[in-house]
């Protein structure tokens, strides 16, 4: 007899921007790829997980409403809850935080516009997370990079030591409340929950991430996703 899958992990979806990058009036997350939305397809991987109980997806406040028709086919064990989001990136995760269950061991932050992530790299950072207490995924940077100023070459950095994060990234649930509640009394805005955790002195184990776990960004990054479908 098999023992049932303990739901202990929570994952926030941040999805409060409007993407004004891509050149649409409709917010990039709603934009289709093949028959469903980009949205469905990022939060179909995480509520089909074994391991997570609730899914939280935090939009903007004026398009709450199609936010969750566009998830209302979706099914899976977790839990599902839409909620209004902020101006911010690091208001969304704040806001959807407050709705994951208190009993969550594991918070996962994943972008909302990154559909192609697998369930073997979810598995492999919330792994990361239990073990160490905070992971992202990230890959070596292989181009080189340099410093530019008014257009003008600076210097070149060395790349050997140079990561591009992706998510999803997880930490211990108590960690990423401490990091978030220690950035609203700072007035500190991060690029990413990782930067958060790092502010603590807490390390962030990597885990190598995907090519193919691409951020949808630009019109450009639309097309490819829609080719890769």
């Amino acid at each position: 007899m098999t023992s049932r899958a303990v739901r202990d992990v929570a994952v926030v979806v941040p999805a409060g921007g409007i993407g004004r990058r891509l050149g649409h009036r409709t917010p990039k997350q709603l934009l289709k790829l093949g028959p469903t939305t980009i949205l469905a397809l990022t939060v179909g991987h995480f509520l089909r997980h074994p391991a997570i109980g609730n899914v939280i997806v935090a939009a903007p406040r004026a398009y709450l409403a199609r936010t969750r028709q566009a998830l209302s086919a979706l099914r899976g064990p977790a839990r599902l809850e839409v909620v209004a989001g902020g101006a911010e990136r690091q208001e969304s995760v704040w806001l959807g935080m407050q709705a994951a269950p208190d009993s969550a061991a594991v918070l996962v932050v994943h972008d909302a516009v990154r559909p192609f992530i697998t369930r073997a790299l979810i598995d492999r950072v919330i792994a990361a997370a239990r073990a160490s207490g905070g992971a992202v995924c990230a890959l070596p940077i292989a181009d080189t990079v340099k410093r530019v100023r008014d257009g003008v070459v600076e210097t070149t950095i060395d790349r050997s030591a140079l990561w591009a994060v992706q998510t999803p990234q997880a930490f211990r649930a108590p960690l990423l409340r401490e990091a978030h509640e220690k950035a609203r009394r700072d007035a500190f805005v991060g690029t990413d929950e990782s930067m958060l955790v790092e502010r603590l002195g807490h390390p962030v184990i990597v885990v190598r991430g995907l090519p193919e776990n691409m951020k949808i960004t630009t019109a450009d990054d639309l097309g490819r996703a829609r080719a890769k479908r």
